[in-house]
C-alpha cells in the first residue's frame, strides 16, 4: 500500500517540484481535481479541469490525474449530491441508485438526459454550494503538506535528476 501510495502520488508531486511548480500551485491543483473530479454530472470532469487549468494557470496534468484517481469517490457521492439536490428544492427522491443512473446513461444516454436532467441539474446546485469551499478547504490543508514536502525533499538533496528515482 505504501509503495502504491509513494508510486502513484508522493513522486509525481516531487517531479512537479522538480519542474519549478511552486508547492502552492500544486496544491491548488490537487484541490481542484478532487473537487471537480467529483462534480456530479457525468463526463463534465475533465472538461471542467481543463477550463480551471487555464483560468488559474494550474498544472493540467496534476489536475487531470488526480480527475482520474478519483473517480470512485465520484461514484459514491453520486447520489448524496443528488439527495441533497432533491432537499434544497424540496421535491421527492429519486426511486432509483446511481449503478441504475449508470446503467440507464450508458444503455441510452439521450434518453437517461431527458429523464435525469432536472435532477442532475439539483446535484449540480448541491455541488455549488460543497465545491468551492471545498476548493478552500483542501486548498488549507495540501499547501502546508505539499511545502513540508518541498522542504524535505530539496534538503534530502533528492532533487537531483540521477537521484529522484531512489526516491
Amino acid at each position: 500500500m505504501k509503495d502504491s501510495l509513494q508510486k502513484r502520488l508522493v513522486r509525481p508531486i516531487l517531479r512537479l517540484l522538480t519542474q519549478g511548480i511552486t508547492p502552492e500551485k500544486i496544491a491548488l491543483s490537487l484541490a481542484f481535481g478532487i473537487m471537480l473530479g467529483v462534480f456530479p454530472v457525468i463526463g463534465t470532469t475533465s472538461l471542467l479541469c481543463l477550463i480551471a487549468a487555464l483560468l488559474f494557470r494550474l498544472n493540467l496534468a496534476a489536475l487531470q490525474l488526480v480527475n482520474i484517481l478519483v473517480y470512485p469517490l465520484w461514484f459514491a457521492l453520486l447520489i448524496p449530491f443528488v439527495r441533497v439536490g432533491e432537499r434544497l428544492f424540496r421535491v421527492p427522491p429519486l426511486a432509483m441508485t446511481g449503478s441504475q443512473m449508470l446503467a440507464l446513461a450508458h444503455a441510452d444516454f439521450l434518453h437517461s438526459v431527458s429523464v435525469l436532467w432536472l435532477t442532475t441539474l439539483r446535484a449540480a446546485a448541491a455541488w455549488m454550494l460543497i465545491g468551492p469551499p471545498g476548493i478552500i478547504a483542501l486548498y488549507v490543508i495540501l499547501a502546508p503538506l505539499i511545502r513540508r514536502m518541498a522542504r524535505i525533499h530539496l534538503l534530502s538533496g533528492a532533487h537531483q535528476a540521477e537521484d529522484f528515482e531512489t526516491l
